[in-house]
């Protein structure tokens, strides 16, 4: 038995697509695009040719691929599903389609996370809906007026305007202090990767010296039964939350920390 591919199911909708549009833009029969809905992962040329029509990732789709000739030697069991040149590079309808689908948590790690809001307007009330649906959400942002951003700020050439668009990125989350179920923090450690978690999948976002992070790679991982990579990028974001100092309106607007 195959479970629904929701993810190419929605993709669909999205893109506007009806599976018989599908059918014939693969030259295949209806029912076949009817199985792969169903969970019956295509063949390899119709996978590559399904993403590429829907102007989405191959491995979003499917997400344990089987490229000819097994995996890439070493990445077995690490939990790696893809990666991509840089942030811009991750299909829209995946951050939304992650965050969507997500029954459990939703943690994110970030300096700023200004794309984050900015590419998906309706991001707070996506976040407090999951959250009233009992999904636990951990917003991890830096410390305006911490160290840790000062230097981040001086390594990018950019000076106090990353504590600027940190100001301006929170606003957007406002209404989420007093949702049930979510957690604005604010920290002030070295990030070495942005982190977002939904549930079992993991996007992380190296930061490269004197580069935003939105020009950095980005990898895809899964958690898996076995101790993989997605388990030490989990450790580190629960060990920088723990650091890390809740975030109160009235704290930030009285001028204590400007």
């Amino acid at each position: 038995m195959f479970a629904v591919n929701e993810r190419l199911r929605s993709a669909l909708i999205q893109r506007g697509i009806t599976p018989e549009d599908l059918a014939t833009l693969c030259d295949v029969d209806p029912k076949t695009v009817a199985r792969w809905i169903g969970g019956r992962p295509p063949r390899v040329r119709y996978r590559w040719m399904v993403a590429k029509h829907l102007d989405m990732d191959e491995t979003y789709l499917w997400p344990d691929p089987q490229p000819k000739g097994g995996r890439a030697p070493g990445l077995s069991g690490s939990g790696f599903v893809a990666a991509y040149p840089d942030r811009a590079s991750v299909p829209r309808e995946m951050w939304i389609s992650l965050l969507l689908e997500a029954a459990q948590q939703v943690d994110v790690l970030v300096f700023s996370g200004t794309f984050f809001a900015q590419s998906n307007p309706h991001v707070a009330k996506m976040l407090a809906q999951r959250a009233e649906a009992g999904v636990r959400v951990r917003l991890c942002f830096g410390d305006p007026d911490g160290q840790a951003v000062a230097l981040r700020g001086r390594e990018e050439g950019i000076g106090d305007a990353l504590a600027a668009k940190i100001r301006a990125s929170l606003t957007y989350y406002r209404a989420l202090i007093t949702s049930p179920n979510c957690e604005i923090r604010l920290h002030d450690t070295t990030l070495y990767n942005s982190l977002f978690r939904y549930d079992g999948d993991m996007l992380v976002n190296p930061h490269l010296w004197g580069q935003p992070a939105s020009a950095n790679p980005l990898m895809h991982l899964q958690q898996s039964t076995e101790a993989n990579w997605f388990d030490g990028y989990a450790q580190s974001f629960e060990a920088v939350w723990h650091t890390a100092r809740p975030w109160t309106i009235d704290r930030e607007e009285s001028g204590s920390d400007a």
